[in-house]
């Protein structure tokens, strides 16, 4: 039994990934650090800004500048304003869903209001968003999937599914004991993707949202998988 489905943001609501990865490549090539697009999304896809910020200094062996975050927001900002568009197919699936959903991101919350905004989904989550922000760990810990499955109305765990493009998200959702689908329809995706997903415990792989939105893992070998 399904009672809440929690969404990830980037890379299944919104085609940012892509977008974003270029943003960070351009702003980190701006300081004098030179990371191509395909190395930002092969380390930093799915992380929070602390991790990204981390990840970044290990990388690079030396501090990241202070307004660092600051810089990358403002450009992110204009780029997601101008050029973000939503995933194919989410309003319809959205719009059908007949339980609860929300959406739980390592994103920031103003991140995710300019998203949302920019791609005409903000009426359809309105009041059920979550964010890395609200809690003390980012995935993949699981605390932001338990928040918002509490928040929702103390959901049990057992009784979320979970939609997420990333290598964080399907390791947090698992720690949860969500079950989880492994969502590789977005534009950053690349070969070999979907076999990681799957050994980290995505239940099942989709590449459009219409193949989510009809309802294949209510099936009963889908209701056969069991959390950890």
């Amino acid at each position: 039994m399904i009672d809440l489905i929690i969404f990830d943001c980037d890379g299944v609501l919104v085609d940012s990934e892509i977008l974003a990865a270029q943003v960070l490549s351009e702003t980190l090539e701006s300081v004098g650090f030179s990371t191509p697009v395909e190395e930002v999304l092969a380390a930093l896809v799915g992380l929070d800004a602390r991790a990204t910020r981390s990840k970044l200094e290990t990388m690079h062996a030396v501090p990241m500048p202070a307004d660092f975050e600051a810089s990358l927001a403002l450009r992110l900002n204009e780029a997601f304003e101008q050029r973000l568009k939503p995933i194919e197919g989410i309003v319809d699936l959205l719009r059908s869903l007949d339980c609860l959903y929300c959406v739980a991101s390592n994103s920031g919350h103003e991140r995710l209001q300019t998203s949302f905004a920019a791609t005409g989904l903000a009426p359809l989550v309105a009041g059920r968003v979550f964010s890395a922000e609200d809690v003390a760990e980012g995935k993949p810990a699981p605390d932001l999937f338990l928040h918002a499955a509490r928040m929702m109305g103390r959901i049990r765990p057992e009784c979320c599914l979970v939609i997420e493009d990333s290598v964080t998200g399907v390791t947090a959702a698992r720690a949860a004991g969500m079950r989880v689908i492994g969502f590789c329809g977005a534009s950053h995706i690349r070969p070999g993707h979907d076999l990681r997903l799957l050994a980290l415990g995505a239940e099942r792989i989709y590449t459009a949202h219409h193949q989510i939105a009809a309802r294949p893992w209510l099936s009963a070998d889908g209701l056969a998988f069991d959390p950890v």
